[in-house]
């Protein structure tokens, strides 16, 4: 069944002219629109081509489940779909191509070129066969454009809106900069090296967590580079933002420590009905772990989500004594 699938989404491919993952999802929409009319169903459906056969979810909220259906039922609509439904679906994707391909995109880093920069200061991406916005709030701060400039960014969101496709982009999300790591550094893009977390705050500072499989290897170094080689070209893209990279470790209170570097706490308490962290540095280390307008803290509650209070030593066992009291 799936070798059949596989036949006819590369010969339909050929014969449109269309890319075979454009060809995939009309077929698994024209499966999903028939399901859900024989089975009268409402949910957004979800449909995989797996080596056991075609397997359909019902999307919910917290997640997919498994559709009780039985494996004959599947292939009869299935059948049914391929002849009747893929027909107007692979019209549709003929005429929305661009959406499409795009679509299959989203949360990778594309590059396009300005064509226009609006009065509120969005800036109109051409990216070949669609234009996108780059709004002014997912722009780094201190970034300005003029037409013809190169600009790469996550393609945050491909929508429609009143039927038109509108292609959203941004620059300041966290996962655009973990994408710039999947691109730039091998053994991240190899998997050798897994990026647990990344905290932003755009244009000036960025903590990135990263782990390795191969315990001998040092992860931090191998992102970073020698003498921030590799690390630098990442920041320089990202207008300077400082980019610190720290070893990601399941020890939360050490994870904690680790992640309000280059400050050096002494002492950690955590606080789990509350998700709250106290912490204790030494007193000439207090505006460190803090960082400027509480950049360094805030970033560490982002990257651990869990609350951090920072104090000096002697505030932290001043409050232990007090809570021993208590």
């Amino acid at each position: 069944m799936v070798k059949n699938i596989k036949r006819l989404i590369e010969q339909v491919a050929k014969e449109k002219d269309l890319p075979e993952r454009v060809v995939e999802y009309a077929l698994k929409n024209a499966i999903a629109i028939a399901i859900k009319k024989d089975k009268k169903i409402k949910e957004r459906l979800d449909i995989e081509f797996t080596e056991e056969g075609i397997k359909v979810y019902i999307v919910k909220k917290k997640g997919r489940l498994p559709l009780n259906i039985s494996v004959e039922d599947v292939n009869r609509i299935a059948a049914y779909a391929a002849k009747e439904e893929f027909l107007s679906e692979l019209e549709r994707a003929e005429r929305e191509r661009g959406f499409l391909e795009y679509k299959e995109l989203e949360g990778e880093v594309v590059t396009g070129i300005v064509r226009k920069v609006l009065g509120n200061g969005d800036v109109l991406v051409d990216l070949g066969k669609v234009e996108a916005v780059l709004p002014r709030r997912e722009q780094i701060p201190g970034e300005e454009y003029k037409q013809g400039d190169r600009v790469k960014a996550l393609l945050l969101e491909v929508k429609k809106v009143h039927g038109e496709p509108r292609l959203i982009l941004s620059r300041t999300h966290p996962l655009f900069l973990k994408r710039l790591l999947e691109t730039e550094i091998p053994e991240v893009a190899e998997r050798e090296i897994e990026i647990k977390a990344v905290a932003r705050i755009p244009g000036e500072r960025a903590k990135v967590a990263v782990h390795a499989k191969d315990l001998k290897m040092d992860p931090v170094g191998i992102v970073v580079g020698l003498r921030g080689s590799r690390i630098q070209p990442i920041s320089e893209e990202l207008r300077g933002e400082k980019i610190d990279v720290i070893r990601w470790t399941e020890d939360e209170e050490e994870f904690i420590r680790r992640a309000l570097s280059p400050a050096q706490p002494t002492a950690v308490r955590l606080i789990p009905e509350e998700e709250r962290a106290e912490v204790a540095v030494p007193k000439d280390q207090l505006s460190l772990a803090i960082g400027k307008k509480g950049t360094n803290v805030k970033l560490a509650h982002k990257l651990t989500e869990w609350h951090i209070d920072v104090m000096s030593e002697e505030d932290f066992e001043k409050l232990s004594q007090l809570r021993e009291n208590e």
